[in-house]
Formats: structure tokens, sequence, C-alpha cells
């Protein structure tokens, strides 16, 4: 038996119909919601990282078949192994697997698979490179490419490097998506626990102009004082 047999056989004895109903509820899978037609199995992620793991070292061709899945959890295993292989790879790898991650954002459409994953891959990728992929993502009209676009930017974040996520934030500003706009809130938010004058500054700019879902999420660590001033302003 091949090791991507192997895989897939894992996958389907750790399913669980219970809990992939209420998963298949909980990412909105139905008709006209943004998850429609994704099909989960009800695996929990930390057994998804074991499974992932284990099999970290199959090859790209066997981790597209994955990623052509439409099972959420053979597409998460996928990203997951992407992840694992990245770690470990050299430069030469590194640039093999960033790209073939961004070929794939047709398949990274859930909010999970791209928190996940686009900050140690397509983030850790960047951190020492041009960015202005990330704002060709962020122009796009796919959900995804978006969410894609201000997540990767969390690494920047945790090295102190603000500059992209508050430009990325300006330009999916007005965006009406409520994914959009809760993970620029949250990138935000992330930038002001490491220093809260950008933020604030940021806010001070656009809390008027800002989606309320975006500003709340926001501003979500900020004192009750604070928090008031914005929302009664906003």
């Amino acid at each position: 038996m091949s090791e991507l047999l192997e895989l897939q056989k894992e996958i389907k004895k750790n399913s669980d119909k219970q809990k992939a109903a209420i998963l298949q509820r909980f990412f909105k899978t139905g008709k006209g919601q943004y998850g429609e037609g994704d099909v989960f199995l009800g695996i929990i992620v930390p057994v998804q990282r074991t499974i992932a793991r284990k099999y970290q070292n199959i090859a790209l061709p066997d981790i597209q078949k994955l990623l052509d899945s439409k099972t959420h959890e053979e597409r998460l295993i996928a990203l997951l192994i992407l992840i694992f292989q990245f770690q470990k790879a050299n430069s030469k790898a590194r640039k093999i697997i960033f790209d073939f991650y961004l070929k794939n954002t047709k398949n990274i459409n859930n909010w999970d698979l791209v928190d996940l994953t686009a900050p140690s891959i397509v983030g850790e990728y960047l951190l020492d490179k041009n960015r202005k992929i990330l704002y060709k993502l962020a122009r796009s009209k796919d959900l995804w490419k978006k969410r894609i676009a201000i997540i990767s930017t969390f690494t920047f974040i945790k090295n102190n490097q603000f500059e992209d996520t508050l430009l990325i934030a300006e330009i999916l500003l007005n965006d009406e998506h409520d994914l959009i706009q809760k993970a620029v809130g949250w990138m935000l938010r992330e930038v002001g626990k490491r220093d809260l004058s950008v933020e604030e500054e940021f806010l001070q700019k656009y809390y008027q102009k800002m989606p309320r879902t975006m500003l709340r999420y926001a501003i979500e660590k900020f004192s009750e004082k604070k928090r008031k001033y914005f929302l009664a302003k906003a």
C-alpha cells in the first residue's frame, strides 16, 4: 500500500460522523454560505497534526492529491505536512513550497485552512523578502486570497514589523465580508499587543470609517473606557 493510501486510510479511521455534522454547520457549508460544499469527516485538529507529522515526508504530487480533495481534513493535513516540510527545508526547497502553496489558493478555501498555515509558510518565507505578492492578494476579489494576505502578516507582527499589516489593513478597510473584517481587526489587535501606540494611531485615523465588526475585534483588549470611547464615536 502506498504511503498516500495509508494516510487516507488513517484519516478515514479517525472520522466521527457526529463531530462532522457539527463542523459542517460551524464552518458554514450550506448553500450560499462561504464554505458551501465543503465536506467534513469530524477529526479534531490535534489528531490531524499527528497524522501530518507521521506522513510529513510524502512527495508534492501526493500532497497535491490531498489538496484537490473535497474533504476538509485531507486539505488541512496536506497543508500541515507542507509546514513540516517547510520548517526543515533549505532556501531553494522553501521557495518551491511557497510557490506550491500560492498555486493552491483555490484549495485553501476556509478560514481555518488559512489561519493555521499562511503565517507559517507565506509569512515565514517573506520575512526577509519583498512582500508585493501580499498586496496583489489583498486586492483580489477572492475571499481567501484576501484573508491569506492579512493573516500572513502575523509572522511580521511577531517580529515587530507592523508596516505591511497596516498597509494591507488600509486596502481591506471597507471590505464587506465579515471574515475579512474579523481578520483585519484581529491583526490590528495583535499589533496593539506589541505596540499599543501604533494600533491607536491607526485607529484614530480610521476607526470612523472601518466596519464595526473590524473595530470591535481591534479594540477587544482595550480598557472598558477606551473601548467605549471608540465605539461611541464610530
